[in-house]
């Protein structure tokens, strides 16, 4: 049963080791219904794995994942619990957004009614009936975050949405996250782009080399920093070779 009482996200003591050694180590952070949480970190960090195993795709080796108080796996119905964009691959290019995202409805049991009113939300009505194949790679973003909204999810975790998007875009989708968590929902935004993070996140977690070397409210980290989130960011991550 859905425990809604605990946080939205919370990873406890994660671990989870490679033949090419360990990728993450003790990760643990909580994320809050009504919050944005920026997980940042450079590429090899252990960011994705950490999301695979809050998402069910990769088991911890110990640990503990959590989807409101729930493995994913034990969730009831998962898509109306948390949508997530790991990448905007899986796209069937003879498709249009339109057919991919009611064969996706359909695989998910959810109201067809539901494709309009996401494409809507994304602002893709225009161009829903054109094969994907002609689709700029910001223009699948959209049609990824769009499957995660067929849903109406509580939870949104995204991995590097911002990829491909032009600045209209990206200010679009900023817009859109703010707006989702302020609505009660919960956000777990990894990124590169530590201006956007800055602009919409209420919480930052950096990972480095597979551990979690900070985990603070963004006002705390920026206060501290003369309001320079890239050089918190950098001392904490720019020494020293990350662990993929």
């Amino acid at each position: 049963m859905t425990n809604f009482t605990s946080p939205a996200i919370e990873a406890r003591d994660l671990r989870k080791q490679f033949a090419g050694g360990a990728a993450v180590e003790d990760v643990s952070f909580p994320v809050s219904s009504g919050r944005v949480v920026g997980l940042l970190g450079p590429n090899g960090a252990g960011k994705t794995t950490t999301i695979r195993m809050l998402l069910g795709l990769v088991a911890p080796d110990s640990g503990t994942a959590l989807i409101h108080g729930n493995p994913y796996a034990e969730l009831t119905d998962p898509l109306s619990v948390v949508g997530a964009v790991l990448d905007a691959g899986g796209l069937h290019p003879g498709r249009s957004g339109r057919q991919h995202l009611r064969v996706a409805a359909a695989q998910a049991r959810v109201g067809a009614g539901r494709v309009d009113k996401v494409l809507a939300e994304v602002d893709l009505t225009a161009a829903a009936d054109r094969p994907i194949s002609g689709y700029s790679l910001g223009m699948r973003q959209r049609i990824a975050i769009a499957t995660a909204l067929l849903g109406a999810p509580r939870i949104l975790v995204l991995d590097e949405p911002a990829n491909g998007l032009d600045p209209a875009g990206m200010r679009w989708l900023r817009q859109r996250i703010r707006a989702f968590a302020d609505g009660g929902g919960a956000v777990l935004l990894s990124s590169h782009v530590l201006s956007d993070v800055s602009q919409i996140a209420d919480d930052i977690v950096i990972m480095q080399a597979g551990r979690v070397v900070a985990d603070l409210p963004l006002a705390d980290a920026l206060d501290a920093n003369d309001g320079d989130l890239e050089r918190f960011y950098l001392e904490l991550t720019g020494a020293g070779s990350a662990v993929r």
